[in-house]
Order: structure tokens, then C-alpha cells, then sequence
């Protein structure tokens, strides 16, 4: 799929469907807590477990952010 193709139907799941909304949102409030963390000139060890815990949620939220993207286009071509 082109990237100017995926990035439109990202731009069209974030418009109707509410499960990858949300799941977008989480996303995007772990990078900016990551952000903030990154910016600290130094991490206690407790940041850094907070860093980690961020990091797999993160993921955790794009791998289900793909797969809702995934069994839309699967639909589509069908």
C-alpha cells in the first residue's frame, strides 16, 4: 500500500471508527510522556521502569492499531 494511501485511511479510521480513536490517543499521550522523560537530563531508576512500562504499552497499542487497520483493508479488498 502507498504511504499517501495509508496515511488516508488512518486519517479515516480516526474519523469513524472509535476503537482506533482511542487506542491513537493512548498512543499518543505515552509518546508525550516518553517525550518528558527523554528530556530529563537524567533518569532515576524508577524512570527508568517508567520509560520500559511506557515503551511495551505503546507497542502494545500500535500492534492493535495495525490490526484494526489491517482487517479494514482486508475488507475493502474483498
Amino acid at each position: 500500500m502507498e504511504r499517501n494511501e495509508l496515511e488516508e485511511l488512518k486519517a479515516h479510521l480516526m474519523t469513524t471508527h472509535e476503537e482506533y480513536r482511542r487506542l491513537a490517543s493512548q498512543h499518543s499521550e505515552f509518546a508525550s510522556k516518553l517525550d518528558a522523560l527523554s528530556a530529563l537530563p537524567h533518569l532515576t531508576y524508577e524512570d527508568q521502569l517508567e520509560e520500559t512500562r511506557l515503551k511495551k504499552l505503546k507497542l502494545r497499542l500500535k500492534d492493535q492499531m495495525e490490526t484494526i487497520l489491517s482487517q479494514y483493508r482486508s475488507q475493502r479488498v474483498a
